[in-house]
This record gives C-alpha cells, sequence and structure tokens, in this order.
C-alpha cells in the first residue's frame, strides 16, 4: 500500500489485513465497499448520491450549490464539479478525507470536451477526421492533462445522433450516422480510461446524453424527443451501447422524455436497457438539475420526481439536491426501500475504488505533474496536427489551393484575427487568449506578403451578439462603422493576389442553449463576401463554425472553400498548414449540409417513399419539393483533397454468402493527382427488400488510407451476416435472406455497386 495521509491511514488499515486493495478483479471491491456502508449511516448513503458544483466555472444552469464545505464535513458530497487545478482539488480532497466521519474521498469531474486547458477543435471537427486512432489518442491526451491537473471524471464523450443542425449541440457529437458514432464513441472510451482505470494518467469517461438527445424537435434545445423503439434501436441507440461495451464508468442521463417519461425517470430506459439488456456495470449521474427539471416536466413535485429518478436507476443527482433531501423522508413513508439507497451508493462506491481514490485519495494531486504537462509543446503540437486533420476541402476551383508562399494575401473577415473564437464551445477550462489567430500565423510565412482587414462584424444584430458574448465577449463591433469596415477590406482586396476570407459563426452560436432557428451566415458577412467578389480576384473562403451551414449562395461565390470549424487552440498555425500544402486536407464531412432551413433534416440514410423522386428534374406527384432539390449541398462523406484518387471496379469473391461466411469486397485506389494525400474509403450497405423498410444505404466500414502520388492500393472490405442485420419489429437483430448491394466510393452520394444474394 503506498504512503497515505494520516487522516486517511487509520480508515484504511481497517481494511489491510485482509489485503483488498491487492485483490484482482471485482472480489476485493465488492468485500471493501460492502464492508464501508456497513458503518455508513443512512445519511452518509445518501449524500454519496450528491454531486454539487461551488461555483466559478461555467455554469450550464441557474443553480450553483451552496454550503458546500459544511455537506462535505457532513458526509453529504459525492463528487464536485466546476472545481480546476491540483491545489484547489488537493484543498476540496483534504477536507472530505479529513473533517467527514469516514473520510471517504470525492471524486471530481469537468466538461472536458474536446481536450482540457489545451483545447482540440469541437468533437464535430473531430469526427470528420475518420480517423479512430486520432479520435482515441485525443482522448488519451486530454486526460492525461487533466489528470495532471487533479481530475478523474469527464463528462464525455457526447455521442447523440443529431440530423438537425440548428441543434446547438452537433457541436459536442459525431454528426448524423450511427456507425461511424459508434466507432468513435467507444475510440473516446478508451482514449480517456486506457487500460488501468486506476493509473493516475486515466480518467473514468461519461457517455451522454442518454438517451436520444439529438433528436429534439425542432432542434430546439431540452425539447421533447418521440420516436419508434425500431428507430431508437437501429439509429440512435447503436454509440452509447458502443461506449457500454466499451467499458465506460458511467452515463449521463438526457433532459428529454422517452415514450412520455423524462430519461431521468424512465425506467425501461435505466435499468431494463441500459443495465439488463446491455450489461452496464457502471453509475448514472443526471444531468445538471435534471430531477428537479421533471417538476416542470409535470411529473410531481421535488420528492416525487426524486423518488422516480431513483426507482429508475438514477445513482447522482447533479445540482439539484433532490435525493438529499427529499430520499429519508420517501424512505420513512414506504416510497422508496433502502436497497434502492444502497445500490445506487454502491456504485458510485465502486467507481471511486475503481479509480484507486480509497488507496489513494491523491494520486491525481501531483504538482510537478501538473507544471510539466498542462499546455506543453506535446499538446499544442497535437492540437495543431487535430486541426489539421479535421479540416474538410468543400471546393477547389482550378485548384486554387494549395496557395503559393509567394505574393501578397489579403486576410479578411471578423475571425482572421481574432482569439475568443478558436476554441469553440464548451472549452471550459481553456483559455481562448492563448490560441494562435490567423493573422499571427499568416504573417510568420516567408515569402508572403499578408494585408489584414476586419471586413464586418460577426454580425450587426446586437440582441444576437448579445446573447452570443454572454461567457464573455465572442461578437466584438467595430472599430468604425460597418461601411468603415467594408471600404477598408475592399482597399485590402484590390492591393493582392488572392483574397482569404475568414468567416463563420461566433463560438457561442453553437453548444448548449445556442439553437438556432436561422443557420445562414449573418447579413453582415453575407454583404462582405458579395462585396470581396466583385473585386475579380481569387477568394479562399475559409469557414468556422460549429455546425452546417446553409450557404448555397457563399459556396458559388467562392473558388475554393475550406470548412474550418472551430480548430482549437492552434488555429492559426494549422491553418497556415493547410492553406500552403503543408498538410493535404483529408477530413469528409460526418454530417450532410442543407441547402436551406426547409430542407431539414436532411441524412444519407433516408429511407424511399411510396413515391421517390427519381434523378433529375422534379416530378409532380413525387416526394419532393418545388423550391429545391431533395439532396443536400454536401453530402454525409464528402471531402475533396489537393490531389486525386481514382476507384477501379468494385469486386465481390462470391455472388452468394451463406451464414457463417464472409464475402470479401475490393477496390483498388489509385493517387492519380499531383499530391501525397489521405482518402476515406466508404462502403455501404443496401436491402432493397425487408420485412422493415430500410434506408437507401447504411455505412457499415471505412478505411483512411494514405497514398503517395502515383500510388495504388486493392482496399478489401469483410462483409458478414452481422452488416446485413437489422432490427425487425420485434426489436430483434437479424440480417434476411434476400438480394444485397455493395457500395463503395469516397461518400455516400458518389458509390459504384455490385449485388449479391444471402442464401438461406
Amino acid at each position: 500500500m503506498i504512503l497515505l495521509k494520516k487522516a486517511t491511514l487509520a480508515f484504511l488499515l481497517l481494511f489491510a489485513v485482509s489485503g483488498l486493495f491487492a485483490q484482482n478483479g471485482s472480489s476485493g471491491m465488492t468485500v471493501y465497499v460492502g464492508y464501508l456502508m456497513k458503518r455508513m449511516t443512512l445519511e452518509e448513503k445518501i449524500g454519496q448520491l450528491n454531486l454539487l458544483t461551488p461555483g466559478g466555472g461555467v455554469a450550464t444552469g441557474a443553480v450553483v450549490s451552496s454550503d458546500v464545505e459544511s455537506k462535505i464535513r457532513r458526509g453529504q458530497v459525492g463528487g464536485l464539479f466546476g472545481v480546476i487545478g491540483v491545489d484547489k482539488i488537493r484543498q476540496a480532497q483534504t477536507l472530505a478525507v479529513t473533517g467527514s466521519r469516514l473520510k471517504i474521498p470525492l471524486l471530481f469531474g469537468s466538461d472536458i470536451i474536446h481536450g482540457y486547458k489545451t483545447t482540440w477543435p469541437i468533437p464535430l471537427a473531430l469526427s470528420c477526421s475518420w480517423d479512430t486512432a486520432l479520435v482515441e489518442e485525443s482522448a488519451r491526451m486530454a486526460a492525461d492533462e487533466a489528470t495532471a491537473d487533479g481530475l478523474s471524471w469527464a463528462f464525455s464523450p457526447m455521442v447523440d445522433i443529431a440530423r438537425d443542425p440548428r441543434w446547438g449541440r452537433v457541436a459536442e457529437g459525431a454528426g448524423e450516422d450511427p456507425f461511424l458514432g459508434s466507432q468513435l464513441s467507444a475510440a473516446m472510451v478508451r482514449g480517456y480510461q486506457g487500460k488501468d482505470l486506476s493509473a493516475d494518467n486515466t480518467l473514468m469517461a461519461c457517455v451522454k446524453h442518454f438517451a436520444l438527445y439529438g433528436a429534439a424537435e425542432g432542434g430546439r434545445d431540452y425539447n421533447t424527443t418521440d420516436m419508434s423503439r425500431v428507430k431508437m434501436y437501429e439509429y440512435y441507440l447503436p454509440p452509447y451501447k458502443a461506449a457500454v461495451d466499451a467499458g465506460v464508468g458511467s452515463v449521463m442521463s438526457s433532459f428529454n422524455e422517452i415514450d412520455g417519461i423524462p430519461a431521468t425517470a424512465n425506467r425501461w430506459l435505466m435499468t431494463d436497457l441500459l443495465r439488463r439488456q446491455w450489461g452496464f456495470k457502471g453509475f448514472v449521474v443526471t444531468d445538471y438539475t435534471a430531477i428537479n427539471e421533471m417538476i416542470e416536466h409535470g411529473m410531481g413535485d421535488l420528492q416525487e420526481v426524486s423518488r422516480l429518478a431513483l426507482k429508475a436507476g438514477i445513482d447522482m443527482d447533479m445540482v439539484g439536491e433532490g435525493f438529499l433531501t427529499t430520499l429519508q423522508k420517501s424512505l420513512k413513508e414506504g416510497k422508496v426501500t433502502l436497497a434502492d439507497i444502497d445500490a445506487a451508493c454502491r456504485r458510485v462506491l465502486e467507481a471511486k475504488y475503481k479509480l484507486g481514490l480509497f488507496e489513494d485519495p491523491f494520486r491525481y494531486c501531483n504538482a510537478d505533474r501538473a507544471r510539466r504537462t498542462v499546455q506543453n509543446a506535446a499538446m499544442r503540437a497535437a492540437a495543431r496536427r487535430y486541426a489539421a486533420r479535421s479540416a474538410v476541402l468543400l471546393k477547389n476551383d482550378r485548384n486554387l489551393l494549395p496557395l503559393q508562399a509567394r505574393g501578397t494575401i489579403a486576410l479578411i473577415g471578423p475571425l482572421a484575427n481574432n482569439r475568443s473564437n478558436m476554441l469553440g464551445t464548451w472549452a471550459v477550462s481553456g483559455d481562448a487568449q492563448t490560441s494562435v489567430p490567423i493573422y499571427e500565423a499568416l504573417r510568420r510565412e516567408s515569402g508572403v506578403n499578408v494585408l489584414y482587414a476586419k471586413g464586418a462584424n460577426i454580425t450587426d444584430d446586437t440582441a444576437l451578439a448579445k446573447r452570443a458574448n454572454v461567457f464573455g465577449e465572442r461578437v466584438d463591433r467595430g472599430p468604425g462603422t460597418s461601411k468603415q469596415l467594408l471600404d477598408s477590406a475592399l482597399a485590402v482586396a484590390q492591393a493582392a493576389d488572392v483574397i482569404v476570407a475568414v468567416l463563420g459563426e461566433a463560438s457561442e452560436f453553437t453548444g448548449e442553449a445556442a439553437s438556432r432557428s436561422d443557420i445562414g451566415l449573418p447579413a453582415s458577412q453575407q454583404a462582405l463576401l458579395t462585396a470581396l467578389k466583385a473585386t475579380g480576384k481569387p477568394i479562399v473562403v475559409v469557414l468556422m463554425s460549429g455546425r452546417p451551414l446553409t450557404i448555397e449562395n457563399e459556396a458559388r461565390q467562392a473558388d475554393a472553400l475550406l470548412q474550418y470549424w472551430f480548430p482549437g487552440h492552434e488555429a492559426g498555425n494549422a491553418l497556415a498548414d493547410l492553406l500552403f500544402g503543408r498538410y493535404n486536407p483529408s477530413g469528409r464531412l460526418s454530417m450532410s449540409w442543407p441547402r436551406n432551413v426547409g430542407q431539414i433534416p436532411v441524412y444519407y440514410n433516408h429511407k424511399n417513399t411510396g413515391r421517390p423522386q427519381p434523378a433529375g428534374e422534379g416530378q409532380k406527384f413525387r416526394s419532393n419539393y418545388l423550391d429545391v432539390s431533395n439532396d443536400p449541398l454536401f453530402a454525409f462523406g464528402y471531402g475533396l483533397s489537393y490531389t486525386q484518387f481514382t476507384y477501379g471496379p468494385l469486386t465481390l469473391d462470391k455472388t452468394h454468402l451463406r451464414r457463417g461466411e464472409t464475402l470479401m469486397a475490393s477496390v483498388t485506389v489509385t493517387n492519380s493527382g499531383a499530391y501525397d494525400g489521405e482518402e476515406v474509403v466508404q462502403l455501404y450497405i443496401a436491402d432493397p427488400v425487408a420485412s422493415v423498410t430500410q434506408p437507401v444505404r447504411k455505412l457499415k466500414a471505412f478505411r483512411k488510407v494514405n497514398l503517395r502520388k502515383g500510388e495504388r492500393r486493392t482496399i478489401r472490405f469483410p462483409v458478414t451476416v452481422n452488416e446485413l442485420s437489422f432490427y425487425n419489429s420485434a426489436l430483434q437483430w437479424v440480417a434476411e435472406p434476400g438480394e444485397f448491394r455493395v457500395q463503395v466510393g469516397p461518400s455516400s452520394d458518389r458509390t459504384q455497386s455490385v449485388s449479391f444474394v444471402l442464401d438461406k
């Protein structure tokens, strides 16, 4: 046993005789936690179910906990969040393990959404890398930095499938597809938790928001959700299950209702599905005051909704303190049982045991390690690499990109020399002022003369600006009037060989409580781009956003269009790598881009109707619009490169597949362009006839390959019955015999297809 503080040593010696910490597997944990619970009072057990925030961080609700220190001393707190830094965490942990009767250590969590103090691109951007190893590494690096700063629990990954870009929280997820989302969900859990959760550089992950939160009606945050069980199982539940299968330690409940019952009170969801069907062994925490908010849902008063949550399978109450203030009364009245309370308490204590906090409550509080690790050179280099690999090249007429390192560039736009928006939403621990602005990076390029003008405000809508500035100034104004800003930009443009226009959203236009009904560029920036187009100069549009935008007109005006998302701390340096060809863009969209808001929801794995619109011009009495195509502006899986990739014919090694066998699909991909580059080869399956109607295609595999110019490689995908299966109306995972089509290509809308038959 390692040396511990004297305050905890006496308590731990009670267990040293039986060597419980040395026991492998769950047996030591079971005995240890069981013995501890026998010594706990009812109040102390309920206290372990209480997660508080003392304030000072970024609150995601109106409530901040009060009287936290005295509650810790009374054993009424199981964990804290919003406490950042080794010194503060050590202080709070010392209070718990010296000031409380049983000296039970606290959990310390945080929203580590895309990096910790070193901020990576937003998760939606990282998903566009289609690189599971990179995403896993990003979580591993974030865990290393966060644990060095005292934390042991990450409220991440957010894996909600989203088909509506109006919803602000699309920025936090992996887009619209359950297969890609599941791959990245599992990768992030592996990255955070590693192979040893008790190591001092691994975090307990918390998959969220369970469940279906990404399907909020109208794309409006906190709104209701309603869907069939088949749709749940087939499209929305897989990424959560992938996290559970990867061993995620905790789950966070969502705000929405399911089958008319809020998720936080939904026993079918939390117990029948999560624990019994999926075998989840960790603990469930609510989202911010989610128990209390069920009162507004119409589920009863605080005592009743707290009872409902506990009976459903909730273990920890975030901030609301409904468990703390009502469960003793409910127990006396026979509305809950001691077994209900014990089960929740045990799961929270087991999490602390798995993290090694009973053995050493201060294992994450090493100030020397924090100084060596937090925002060190390796972290900044990773941020630069991730930002470059997350960008998606959407247009490149006449091979305008990459730029040559010579001549004069007019760098124009409200985000071109801006620090405060580079990190994007949910960078709660990142300091935006340590980010690298684009202008700062480009003017360091040798051989290039860079002229800068702001050109426009992010928005001239003062009401919108006020809402976006809730956490500090993200939308600034001026200097000067809108006309003066535009005139200055036009003068700079006339003196340049090429324009790089950096446009987009403010960082707080997306994220929680940041849904938008109009997801186009603000009018101020539309006017700027139109004026720049009129100069006749070639224009590279670098677009920064936390969601797909409706930019049909802007896409026509741009000669080259690079979707850069919110790239994180190394924004400027990574963009310089992209613009000047030191890195060849390899990102592919993980979410379809609508032409206008009226198309929403638009997604690739849609179903046919009985009157599908055939290719070509729209026809009367078909499922279409009078004023716009059914097709998105940019399809799922789409992305360009500075080089070109040529696909040979798709071949199958057999035309009939029997159960238990494997069919091999093969395609040869050649880098036929002038640059080395990476291609994402995508495999989809179509099932034309089934007992439950199937989408036009479903992503079932992908491979990211790096090819030197002139190099060719044969990519092989194994196809088994699993790739052909779906949930039928009885929620059985089945593959039905008949014809299937394998589709392979560079995006969901550009594939070649070959058929085979699954035999009975």
